[in-house]
């Protein structure tokens, strides 16, 4: 039992891993052909960064399938007509099975240095929505548009610790994936955080 275990928390080890790689190699595709525009929509870079995601062999190599906007069903909500409006959705699913099925989870929020409201969206709905669990495993990706990331990440730490959640603050960390890695922890649960600097186009 224990041999079986220790196997599948390496296994998803290594998947979460890929999951990761596969955000960032969509990622420097998008910098290195200037395909996306600081002006988008959130939802409208997370559909071109998955277009390089479902287009890099490796996906098909290492078994993972990805989708968009996926629907996230809740027990609590009753089923009658439009109920699955009201599932929560998050903004990147991968899968993949051996044996067992492994799933990994990315929200995306956009993020400027100036802008007050992407940062405390950034908390509101990505780290707490994490926190109280309405998002399985995963991550945080930020699409940074607009300043400097080490400011920007300044100011997401000085509204947590406004809201008396110091212990909760963005700490950088080494990352030979990307450079701009973050870690946060909290009660139950520790939270990656992936910032794509969009402003080096």
């Amino acid at each position: 039992m224990g041999v079986n275990y220790s196997i599948a928390v390496a296994f998803r080890t290594v998947y979460e891993n890929r999951c990761i790689q596969l955000i960032l190699a969509a990622y420097h595709s998008a910098i290195n052909e200037k395909s996306v525009s600081i002006d988008w929509n959130e939802n409208d870079i997370t559909a071109q960064l998955h277009e390089y995601i479902e287009n890099n062999p490796l996906r098909i190599q290492w078994s993972i399938s990805s989708n968009v906007e996926h629907h996230l069903p809740k027990d609590s909500i009753k089923k009658k007509k439009g109920f699955s409006d009201k599932f929560p959705r998050i903004d990147l699913r991968f899968v993949t099975f051996n044996k067992l099925e492994y799933k990994y989870y990315i929200e995306a929020k956009r993020l400027k240095e100036k802008d007050y409201e992407l940062k405390k969206r950034y908390i509101e709905t990505g780290i707490d929505n994490y926190i109280s669990e309405k998002y399985p495993l995963g991550c945080l990706v930020a699409y940074f548009l607009e300043g400097n990331v080490d400011v920007t990440v300044s100011g997401i730490n000085l509204l947590l610790q406004k809201y008396d959640r110091d212990p909760e603050i963005l700490k950088k960390q080494s990352c030979n994936l990307h450079d701009y890695y973050y870690v946060s922890s909290h009660q139950k649960i520790t939270i990656k955080h992936y910032i794509l600097d969009f402003t080096v186009q």
